[in-house]
């Protein structure tokens, strides 16, 4: 079965455990657990479910209820006793099972395990197959645990999952050269690549006095993109240090593994809801597991579980070398929260503990570039720049976020230069082009200029209504205002709502002599004028005397150039 077949599967194993048949008396709490499982509210599913099931303490869909959010929570220990209620009286359920067998690995129950899933009471295929396999090796028997992991293996979806976790096995008990062999493998069928999976490779080749082809796989997989933790890795490798396998240190943290490597596969393929299930197991079997706590806070994220999700970034200690990764993503959290202020308390002292790392400060300057505190924003990207040693293409969102932060702040040389470092850097960037062509259009300079820029811009994402209205923009200030009408006409297609599209549309109706269209489009923009963050460009008090007196009336009063002149008449 593969990954995607599977996740459908689990999405509707657990909408059946979300429809319980309740009685009468109970629909209120059932009711109420059902919604705050519909919103992501695992706190409020688990009470509610709870209390419904005080109340009707045999009711299977019940119970598989309040087994389900207590383990989208992590909260293992109140699930089980629900699990093993539910085994006891021969309910077959799917998560009571994950519940029981993660148990019993956590206890080193290595026989309970293999007798569950020769009984059919374990997870899936996949997983029963690979938590077999360490099972097997758990109880010393590593003849039986290769062969459960090449059993796995004979399917061709499950074949890159079974040979990592074969590969894993067989550097845990010392045989590091077959592990080496499978982990060395490329192309279709070969072990997982993923970044893990490339720690595990560099592991065992250290530990085979081969640092130098280590540092070569590193570099190969991640180039100059290290972060903290390979960046320390590579370092005790350059310098003659041999790494410690500790990729896992156990056959429970095999299985853990298991569950983790599950986990990141059914991202995009299931709900993240049902997601989550399989890495809180996993960060339940090992929970120095930060791979595993860094997802499952990712996920909340996504979920819009917010203070859950800081929550679980907070369990990444400070002495971890992914402890700032975890930080950044609380502070997104926070930020996303509605906490601004404890966002940049966040960032704050994080530069003061890592401040080395240029993306600490990055992430500093895009959150006060998004509170329009561009001064501060613009001093944190400097500050983020001057980490790196050398420059690449990388680079360029710096300088553009930098050069925003300019333009709002009325530097335009500094914006301008930005702008075009940011070009300089990663050429044909179709927002850059976009920004500096519409910035060039507003201030009237190099109009030629801007229109190839954005031109250039519309052919490398003509679904994007700003960059469409951009070239539609130009053209009107070009005096091309036949030309302009398409276009702009295309870029409120593409976003109905904004204020300034819709205003844009209008003064190009008008420039054309079509005065009630234009009048249309800009009442169409005052509607419109409190939607999302254009609201600030779009000046209603300069629309409504639009309507008024017309825009060859406005433009008068601005002592701009009239429509005439500009249209050449």
């Amino acid at each position: 079965m593969t990954v995607s077949k599977w996740a459908a599967t689990l999405a509707l194993v657990m909408q059946l455990a979300a429809a319980p048949a309740v009685a009468e008396g109970l629909a209120g709490a059932y009711l109420a657990g059902r919604q705050a499982r519909y919103l992501g509210d695992f706190e409020n599913a688990a009470r509610y479910y709870t209390q419904a099931l005080t109340r009707d303490p045999g009711n299977p869909s019940l119970m598989e209820s309040v087994v389900l959010a207590n383990l989208s929570l992590g909260r293992i220990d109140r699930a089980l006793p629900v699990a093993r209620a539910m085994e006891e009286q021969e309910l077959r359920s799917q998560l009571s099972h994950m519940v029981l067998l993660a148990d019993e690995a956590r206890n080193n129950r290595y026989d309970d395990i293999l007798a569950r899933i020769a009984d059919e009471r374990g997870i899936g295929p996949l997983v029963d197959g690979l938590v077999g396999g360490w099972a097997q090796l758990g109880k010393g028997a590593m003849a039986d645990a290769v062969a459960a992991f090449d059993e796995v293996a004979e399917d061709r979806g499950q074949r890159s999952f079974a040979l990592y976790h074969k590969a894993l096995a067989l550097a845990l008990v010392g045989d590091l050269e077959s592990a080496e062999d499978i982990l060395g493998q490329s192309g279709p069928g070969s072990a997982m690549q993923t970044r893990r999976g490339v720690m595990a490779r560099t592991q065992v080749l250290s530990q085979l006095d081969r640092n130098a082809d280590a540092i070569a796989v590193l570099d190969e997989a991640f180039g100059q993109s290290l972060d903290p933790e390979l960046s320390a890795m590579r370092d005790a490798l350059a310098a003659g240090e041999t790494l410690p396998f500790d990729i896992v240190s156990s056959p429970r943290d095999g299985m853990a593994e298991v569950l983790y490597a599950v986990a990141g596969a059914l991202l995009g393929e299931a709900r993240d809801a049902d997601t989550i299930l399989f890495v809180r197991l996993s960060e339940y079997l090992r929970p120095d597991h930060v791979d595993a706590i860094l997802l499952t806070a990712e996920i909340l994220e996504s979920l819009e579980q917010y203070e859950l999700a800081a929550a679980t970034y907070r369990k990444v200690s400070r002495d971890h070398s992914a402890f700032h990764a975890a930080e950044l993503g609380r502070a997104d959290t926070l930020r996303r929260a509605g906490k601004s202020d404890a966002a940049i308390e966040v960032l704050t002292r994080l530069t003061e503990t890592h401040g080395d790392l240029p993306a600490v400060h990055s992430a500093l300057g895009d959150l006060m570039r998004t509170l329009d505190r561009y001064e501060e924003a613009a001093a944190a990207y400097d500050r983020a720049l001057s980490g790196f040693e050398e420059e690449d293409e990388n680079q360029w969102f710096l300088y553009y976020a930098r050069g925003i932060c300019h333009e709002r702040i009325r530097d335009w040389p500094a914006a301008e230069a930005d702008f075009r470092k940011a070009l300089d850097l990663n050429p044909g960037r179709p927002e850059v082009l976009n920004y500096l062509g519409y910035s060039l259009v507003e201030r009237r300079e190099n109009l030629d200029e801007a229109l190839a820029m954005i031109e250039e811009a519309v052919a490398a994402r003509p679904d994007s209504g700003y960059i469409v209205d951009s070239l539609g923009w130009v053209l009107y200030r070009l005096g091309r205002y036949d030309e302009a009408v398409g276009h702009m006409e295309r870029a409120t297609e593409l976003m109905p709502v904004d204020p300034i599209v819709n205003d844009h549309l209008g003064d190009v109706y008008w420039a054309v002599g079509r005065y009630r269209e234009a009048e249309f489009q800009w009442r169409r923009a005052l509607s419109f004028v409190n939607y999302g963050d254009a609201a600030e460009d779009a000046k209603p008090d300069r629309i409504r005397r639009k309507l008024e007196v017309g825009l060859d009336r406005v433009l008068e009063e601005e002592g701009s150039d009239p429509l005439r002149v500009a249209n050449g008449d």
